[in-house]
């Protein structure tokens, strides 16, 4: 069975970085695209950013200009940049194998278990 598995969370005041890693069992080239999600306390799962096969990337509005996602097909990873950290980033993130190229939580094959991000001064 397919694992995904996160990794680099953790807590940093306003106006800092991290940088999540999304390790996968299975090649990531094997579905059209990887994305990344998250969910705060009281709110629904949401897209943050999604990687095709091709490269191409999308990003949620509230996110752009912020953070990168990118890819190693051959280490099977699927890393987030987050720069410029707003407590209101505070959340659990999910990496996500999707089955399609839409930024969507209907598309997701697969969720990774999540890390937490803490933003708070």
């Amino acid at each position: 069975q397919e694992r995904l598995v996160e990794s680099g969370g953790g807590s940093v005041q306003p106006g800092g970085s991290l940088r999540l890693s999304c390790k996968a069992s299975e090649s990531i080239n094997s579905s059209p695209s990887m994305a990344w999600f998250r969910q705060a306390p009281g709110k629904e799962r949401e897209g943050v950013a999604l990687i095709a096969n091709d490269g191409i990337s999308t990003y949620a509005t509230f996110v752009k200009g912020r953070f990168i996602i990118s890819r190693d097909n051959n280490k099977n990873t699927v890393d987030l940049q987050m720069n410029s950290l707003k407590p209101e980033d505070t959340a659990i993130y999910y990496c996500a194998r999707m089955r399609g190229r839409q930024l969507s939580v209907s598309w997701v094959n697969s969720w990774g278990q999540g890390t937490q991000v803490t933003v708070s001064s």
